[in-house]
């Protein structure tokens, strides 16, 4: 992670973080209803990443889209690949265009900073990691989780110390500024739906800065459109 970023991070959590206190697993309904749309879609928001997954190749790694994240992105030598619908409120029309059942949905809900899909390579293992600030909440949706032999999911999200295995159509809204990390057990390739969402009920001052960080954060990603 680059000095900056992580040095601004810091300031943010001893500064803003201290202001919001919650849990690091929320409930859906307080937090981010329109979550439940994504949900009832899951079928048809899988359909569409299924098709994206046929040319995976052409998705970007993560940290082929943000440098500052190569040491949870290229780890190891298995993929994390990220096709972004929306990042930071910067929409990408090429990638609307091959999801337009999700795309359609993320156009209802403003709440909605940032949309994509996340495709977790076999073996992959993304290290513990916490996001930036607290104004932002994430939304977890699998879409097509790989099974072992004994019938559990293959992923493993693991939040606070606690490991989730979701299958298709569960969901998450969890809190990204608690230390945490994923990993793929499987042999098959994992798909899910990542949305940022702004947490509700923010100090107006810490909306205000947190709106600024991230349009620095934007301003230093390298996004590009599937053709």
């Amino acid at each position: 992670m680059n000095l900056f970023y992580d040095q601004t991070a810091t300031l943010i959590r001893w500064i803003y973080d201290r202001r919001i206190i919650g849990p690091p697993v929320l409930d859906l309904d307080p937090h981010f209803p329109a979550g439940e749309r994504f949900a009832e879609a899951w079928r048809t928001i899988r359909d569409e990443a299924v098709a994206v997954a046929a040319r995976l190749a052409e998705v970007p790694r993560f940290h082929e889209i943000m440098p500052e994240q190569t040491e949870i992105s290229a780890n190891d030598d298995r993929d994390w690949r990220m096709f972004i619908i929306k990042a930071y409120g910067v929409e990408v029309p090429e990638n609307k265009a091959r999801c337009p059942a999700l795309a359609a949905i993320v156009a209802t809900a403003p709440e909605v900073l940032s949309a994509s899909i996340s495709f977790m390579a076999p073996g992959k293992h993304i290290p513990a990691h916490r996001g930036p600030f607290r104004g932002v909440l994430r939304f977890y949706l699998a879409l097509s989780m790989p099974r072992l032999a004994d019938g559990r999911p293959g992923a493993v999200l693991k939040v606070a110390d606690r490991e989730y295995r979701l299958q298709d159509g569960d969901y998450m809204l969890w809190d990204d500024t608690y230390p945490h990390e994923a990993w793929n057990e499987s042999d098959q390739l994992r798909a899910v739906l990542l949305l940022d969402v702004w947490r509700p009920g923010m100090p107006v001052d810490m909306e205000l800065f947190s709106r600024a960080l991230i349009s620095i954060v934007r301003a230093g990603m390298r996004i590009r459109g599937f053709a």
